[in-house]
């Protein structure tokens, strides 16, 4: 806005007769520019103020320029954001980022600091595998209050399962464990040696009868084994005599045979069905039993140390072939060697079924 501000002398002057002339008027004054806005613009600086009208006989003073507007208060600096939070277990969260500080009046306020990012957490270890739908733990180990027993032809029972020694040799020796489903077995033999921890059927049926047949097997190895070795599972049949074997693994490594193969508990196994010419089957099979009986071998086509076995599955896949399968009498976790100097230990060796 504009004001004029006249002397008092002029009212006066036209009062009266004879005054002198009248002053001329004062120039006005030019407006005050506003202040620049800016981040916070710069206080604007004021108007020049206009020169008075030169005095006449009762000139008037010119009105005085409008003081310039201040600047507009500086805006304040935005809240950092907070650090992301570490991924992985435990992960450290980044801390609150820092607000800005308020600008002042005519400065605009300082950005704020984001937060640090948080460490990530460490990464969790795996669980035990699961093998067959089964947890194994093959980290499990021996326990400490095992029996041993040595000698050539050895059966007995331990913990609800049946174990044996079976050799043709100088023998060698079995250790169980009254309250878990383990063994170990050590050998100095020339010639063939045999141990194993699983079910004897006092009367042996179908396999289908005795549901689903698995085992959990942690095994571990130092010596020799003579001229072979099978370490797996282990059992026999009757009507007709079967001998069969589940080979998991060896001293030697495993010789995967034949053409005929089945995939089980997620692996590649060759099947393999020979005829046998020895007689030392009659105290295996049935009663009366002379002559040969029927050798069936599952071999799998990488070797293993733990896992489970889904024994039954192997039967199936013998019988899809049109192989003859006996009754089931035994079902046993299993070492033979062809000599040598050596030992084996299972901390985990159970057979289990579905129906009995």
């Amino acid at each position: 806005m504009k004001f004029k501000v006249l002397f008092a002398g002029v009212a006066t002057c036209l009062a009266l007769a004879g005054c002198g002339p009248q002053g001329t008027l004062g120039s006005e004054g030019t407006t005050g520019s506003g202040g620049t806005t800016g981040s916070g613009g710069t206080i604007g600086t004021g108007g020049t103020t206009g020169s008075g009208g030169t005095i006449g006989t009762g000139g008037t003073t010119g009105s005085g320029g409008t003081i310039g507007s201040g600047g507009t208060t500086g805006t304040g600096g935005t809240t950092g954001t907070g650090g992301t939070t570490g991924s992985g277990a435990a992960g450290r969260a980044g801390t609150t980022g820092r607000g800005g500080t308020t600008g002042a009046a005519g400065r605009g306020g300082t950005t704020g600091t984001g937060g640090t990012n948080g460490t990530a957490g460490t990464t969790g270890t795996g669980g035990a595998g699961i093998d067959g739908g089964v947890t194994v733990d093959c980290t499990a180990t021996l326990p400490t209050d095992g029996t041993t027993h040595t000698g050539t032809n050895i059966n007995g029972t331990s913990d609800g399962l049946n174990y044996g020694i079976w050799t043709n040799g100088s023998g060698g020796s079995i250790t169980v464990f009254p309250d878990a489903h383990a063994f170990t077995a050590s050998w100095n033999n020339s010639m063939d040696f045999l141990a194993h921890v699983g079910l004897d059927f006092n009367t042996p049926k179908t396999y289908t009868a005795y549901g689903t047949v698995t085992a959990q097997i942690v095994e571990s190895k130092t010596g020799t084994s003579g001229s072979f070795s099978s370490i797996g599972m282990y059992g026999w049949m009757h009507s007709p005599c079967v001998e069969w074997y589940i080979n998991e693994d060896s001293f030697t490594g495993l010789a995967p045979r034949g053409s005929v193969t089945a995939v089980i508990d997620g692996a590649t196994y060759y099947l393999t069905t020979s005829m046998t010419t020895g007689t030392g089957g009659a105290n295996a099979c049935e009663a009366g039993h002379t002559g040969g009986w029927t050798n069936i071998t599952s071999t799998r086509a990488t070797a293993r140390q733990c896992g489970t076995v889904t024994v039954s599955d192997h039967f199936a896949a013998w019988a899809k072939q049109g192989w003859s399968l006996g009754s089931l009498a035994s079902v046993h976790i299993n070492v033979e060697v062809g000599g040598g100097t050596g030992s084996i230990q299972f901390p985990v060796a159970n057979v289990t079924t579905t129906s009995k």
